[in-house]
């Protein structure tokens, strides 16, 4: 596997995981199907979160992971009023998905989005309060680690910053922070990449409060299962669970959504590191098929593909 197969992996893993978990949003585990029968068209008889919604489609997840990925390669940088821009023509325009469409969108992203509408500058417009600490900064970061050719130290001052524009508060940061790493150190072939993004990202924090962050409420050392929940906290530790557990990417982001509730989300950034892991042939070759907006999907990858 070259590092162009595990980019492509990273970004299908995304969106694929994310448009996997869609029709089963919102139930508790116990609701859904046997793991094994989990798919993208869901078993007959099962009551699919957003039935009007073609399988194979993506939610703001995929959107807005695409979003900061067009952002980035427009501005050859992270640029958070382009961003931000994106993140409203995806709200108001449907762009970044499949057919127009937006059928999703978090409370707090709505609240940042509100917020920027109004003039607020994105840096600004992330609610930061302790109890706005939802996962949709999170589920959208890996496109950064993807294009990111600086030092980890940079890239981490990056993930913070494009958390910002719709999720403030620092504990949110820091999580993208330590997925970017993650990803980073997937691409590079570390087989004990948490690990070594964990040690990273303590020499960077030192002893300020990103780190107290890191230590007292993300726990990188302890490998729990997650519940499948939005708290920023509570995706990471699902996914990373989940990449734990898994033996191929259908077994990641099978166990991803078989967490229940979040399930697009999970599967989501599970996906995009077992997408990176695997590489874009261990994705199975109909979902890949399945996937709806490849047109966009494929411009962006040739795009980001072309840097080198």
């Amino acid at each position: 596997m070259n590092r162009h197969d595990r980019i492509a992996g990273g970004l299908f893993g995304l969106l694929i995981g994310d448009a996997l978990g869609v029709p089963y949003e919102f139930h508790p585990p116990e609701a859904l199907p046997p793991i094994t029968a989990i798919d993208l068209q869901p078993p007959d008889g099962f009551a699919r979160s957003h039935p009007t919604i073609p399988v194979g489609t993506w939610s703001d997840d995929g959107a807005l992971a695409l979003a900061l990925l067009d952002s980035l390669l427009t501005c050859d940088r992270l640029d958070l009023n382009d961003f931000a821009r994106k993140i409203q023509a995806w709200y108001e325009q449907g762009a970044y998905t499949p057919d127009g469409t937006v059928f999703d969108v978090g409370s707090q992203t709505l609240r940042a989005i509100r917020a920027l509408q109004s003039g607020v500058p994105p840096y600004r417009a992330g609610p930061a309060g302790e109890f706005d600490n939802g996962n949709g900064a999170l589920m959208r970061v890996l496109p950064l680690a993807l294009w990111h050719r600086g030092h980890d130290r940079e890239l981490v001052a990056d993930a913070h910053l494009q958390s910002l524009p719709t999720h403030g508060h620092l504990r949110s940061q820091v999580c993208c922070a330590l997925y970017c790493l993650w990803a980073r150190y997937e691409l590079a072939g570390d087989g004990d990449a948490w690990n070594t993004a964990t040690k990273r990202l303590r020499d960077i924090y030192g002893n300020g409060q990103a780190r107290i962050e890191l230590e007292t409420h993300i726990e990188p050392d302890k490998l729990v299962p997650g519940e499948g929940k939005g708290y920023v906290v509570d995706t990471l530790r699902s996914a990373r669970w989940t990449v734990a557990q898994g033996s191929d990417y259908a077994h990641v982001v099978r166990l991803a959504i078989a967490l229940g509730y979040d399930t697009d989300t999970t599967a989501c950034v599970a996906g995009g590191i077992a997408g990176i892991r695997y590489g874009i042939e261990g994705i199975p070759t109909n979902w890949r098929q399945q996937l709806r907006g490849q047109p966009l999907v494929h411009e962006l990858l040739t795009r980001l593909l072309q840097r080198g």
